[in-house]
């Protein structure tokens, strides 16, 4: 079992701290969002009146469409996001919209927060190829989690104990046992969920054999949404979005947060309104389906069974769509003492080998030392120049949001090739006053660019995890010079 924790951690830990990274990252994917698009102005906008501008643009751009999804204004994002696509397959077109005018924003073009929370499980690869690869890690990462358990005899009683001072090996491994126990319930929750989310994609035959490949058919005798109808083959014309906005709102209580139009230029077309989800943990948006050439009601999404209710609650805990600020934020921590974990545990491999006289030059410990220290400091340079590109970018650049994209991994790769060629005894201060320093710098950029002082909380977020960063190049650089001083040998031979 010690012998399965160590190499099941190791061959997945750097893509596992990555997406415990930008998964940690995700939970405040709203805020980033907005932080990256500073010209967006929270104004109160009429929802049927931005629907109908919104459909009038889509009629405009692709009126043959296979499909429209309108996302209406609200609190967190005040413009109408709007997507459409010929196909299912792809590519799926995407324009922010003014509400006031209907026409495309002036806002800069970004991914903001969505691009972590899809590399979290994409890891900004082909849908298909990065979740199964998210998936297998995750699998691994179960099973680390299970045999560390099992491995641990003392599981409890090394929570209470942190020997820094001790020997860099135990040092090490106390801060791995810290933040592993301290949110274990987190770890092994968030992980399982995980793959209960995936697990249509990764266990479909059950799906594909009772509903002989018509997973359409499944979803709605599901619960989890409406069926649909077929098209009828000949031309219609859809109502103004805003009418088919009025009649859920009138319905419902409440205005919809999400319209999809399935083949608007059919005479069968459908229109679906989405509403926020009820309070609770199931991950189920209520839905109402209307005829979008006669605004007539078509039906609703019944109560979901016991076995649905189960699988969207699994959802609901991984996304934490029901917490309040306060648990969101318990959240975001046990987010950050998992990717500690990970992090922990990459070094301690490294770290418990030295002693037992592997070569300290050899290729697998010099590959895993590099690895380390390109994921765990080179990851956040990558994602503070994400967000430093938002604001240095010129606003109208062609592209602009895969610029973002591109100055991210640029980043990262540029870090990690510069962490390689760093002095052995000296490349973790150094790699890691470099993240220190970036994320430093972007409340700076931001005062300078926008000059509003909108995003105080964002800035000081950034700013703590510069001084975060700071704080550990500084620890790294003094036990460095414990370890140099004349005599330290004598004292600490294990650590020496």
């Amino acid at each position: 079992m010690a012998w399965l924790h160590t190499w099941s951690g190791l061959v997945v830990g750097w893509v596992l701290f990555a997406i415990f990274v930008t998964g940690t990252a995700s939970y405040y994917r709203g805020e980033i969002s907005r932080w990256m698009r500073p010209e967006l102005s929270e104004t109160a906008t009429d929802a049927a009146l931005a629907a109908s501008r919104a459909g009038a643009f889509l009629q405009r751009t692709m009126p043959d469409a296979a499909g429209w999804s309108v996302k209406l204004p609200d609190a967190e994002n005040p413009a109408v996001e709007v997507y459409w696509w010929r196909d299912l397959s792809g590519p799926f077109h995407h324009a922010l919209l003014d509400p006031a005018t209907g026409e495309r924003s002036k806002i800069r073009e970004t991914r903001g927060g969505d691009f972590l929370y899809r590399f979290h499980f994409e890891l900004n690869l082909p849908p298909i190829w990065g979740r199964w690869i998210v998936s297998a890690c995750a699998m691994v990462l179960l099973i680390a989690l299970i045999s560390g358990i099992v491995t641990h005899r003392r599981i409890f009683a090394d929570f209470f104990t942190f020997r820094r001072d001790r020997s860099a090996q135990r040092g090490w491994l106390d801060a791995h046992n810290v933040a592993g126990v301290l949110a274990l319930p987190f770890h092994l929750m968030i992980v399982y969920t995980g793959l209960v989310t995936l697990a249509p994609m990764l266990m479909p035959w059950a799906v594909l054999t009772a509903y002989r490949g018509d997973g359409q058919r499944y979803y709605a005798e599901a619960g989890i949404m409406l069926a649909g109808r077929p098209p009828a083959d000949r031309p219609g014309v859809v109502l103004p979005l805003g009418e088919i906005v009025s009649r859920a709102r009138a319905s419902a209580g409440e205005w919809p947060e999400l319209v999809v139009v399935h083949k608007p230029g059919d005479a069968a077309a459908t229109a679906t309104a989405y509403f926020t989800e009820p309070p609770g943990l199931a991950h189920i948006h209520p839905q109402i389906a209307y005829d979008a050439v006669t605004g007539a009601e078509i039906g609703r999404l019944g109560e979901a069974g016991a076995a649905t209710q189960t699988g969207a609650a699994m959802v609901g805990i991984h996304e934490a769509h029901f917490a309040a600020a306060p648990l969101r934020l318990v959240f975001f921590l046990c987010g950050l003492m998992g990717a500690a974990t990970v992090a922990t545990g990459l070094v301690l491999w490294t770290v418990a080998r030295a002693p037992k006289g592997a070569d300290p030059e050899g290729f697998g410990l010099r590959l895993v030392r590099i690895l380390n220290l390109g994921t765990i400091a080179g990851l956040p340079v990558g994602l503070a120049a994400y967000f430093l590109a938002n604001r240095l970018l010129p606003p109208d650049l062609a592209a602009r949001a895969d610029w973002e994209v591109r100055g991210f991994f640029a980043a990262w790769i540029l870090a990690a090739l510069a962490s390689a060629l760093y002095r052995r005894a000296w490349a973790w201060p150094l790699a890691l006053a470099v993240p220190a320093t970036a994320f430093l710098s972007i409340p700076v950029v931001d005062l300078l660019t926008v000059a509003e002082g909108r995003f105080l909380g964002f800035d000081a977020a950034m700013a703590l995890l510069g001084l975060l960063f700071l704080a550990a190049a500084r620890l790294t650089a003094r036990s460095l010079q414990g370890r140099t001083r004349p005599g330290a040998a004598l004292h600490r031979p294990a650590e020496a």
